[in-house]
């Protein structure tokens, strides 16, 4: 049965945050007088930002959310950018008649910002963000609010993302879900949470919604 909702996690996924979560985080723990590498910053980028930074310094943990979204806003516009064949893929799924949709772990305003930036606000019927809803990715809340503001099928619905949390997330919602191998992380890392394809370019998205 062929795809005919597609929801959308936005960092790393749509849009390159990569390098401003990077710096967001470096600049918070540096603000913190903490020290972490490049590469264990990338594995913090993913899970809601409270979550996060309570395993590092849970009596910080809010004041360091704070630092982080100041910072992140600020530079947001400096760094963000859209994957390549996003825009046009985007535009084509919509001229097909698919109904699309962003399930983020961020707060609305920076999901908003992102996809203002890009272009992409106007091809999205329904947007899902940390400030919708009580349990955050992994947990299938998100994306079946998201399929409900969509009227959408489970069966025909496809829930795509950069990070484990997307995967588990279309996995406990019971829909499909789909890897990006321009992940930061690394397609064998998502690989491993077994999801049912693996794009290396988002114009594959175009062959799951040939009718």
């Amino acid at each position: 049965m062929s795809i005919r909702t597609i929801l959308f996690d936005l960092d790393g996924t749509l849009i390159d945050t990569n390098e401003l979560i990077i710096a967001s985080f470096m600049h918070t723990f540096s603000h913190y007088g903490m020290t972490y590498t490049r590469e264990e910053v990338v594995q913090f980028n993913g899970p809601p930002l409270l979550d996060t930074f309570q395993k590092v310094a849970p009596d910080l943990a809010e004041e360091m959310v704070k630092t982080y979204r100041a910072h992140n806003l600020t530079v947001h516009d400096s760094y963000v950018t859209a994957f390549p064949h996003v825009l046009e893929t985007i535009a084509t799924l919509k001229e097909q008649g698919l109904k699309l949709g962003i399930v983020s772990t961020k707060m609305r305003k920076g999901v908003n910002m992102g996809l203002a930036l890009t272009g992409l606000d106007t091809y999205m019927d329904t947007i899902i963000t940390l400030d919708d809803v009580e349990h955050a990715k992994p947990h299938p809340e998100p994306v079946l609010k998201a399929v409900q503001a969509l009227g959408a099928d489970l069966e025909t619905t496809l829930m795509v993302g950069d990070n484990y949390h997307d995967i588990e997330s279309g996995q406990n919602a019971g829909v499909k879900t789909a890897g990006v191998a321009w992940s930061d992380k690394g397609s064998s890392f998502l690989e491993g949470y077994h999801p049912t394809y693996m794009l290396k370019d988002m114009r594959d998205l175009l062959q799951l919604t040939e009718v």
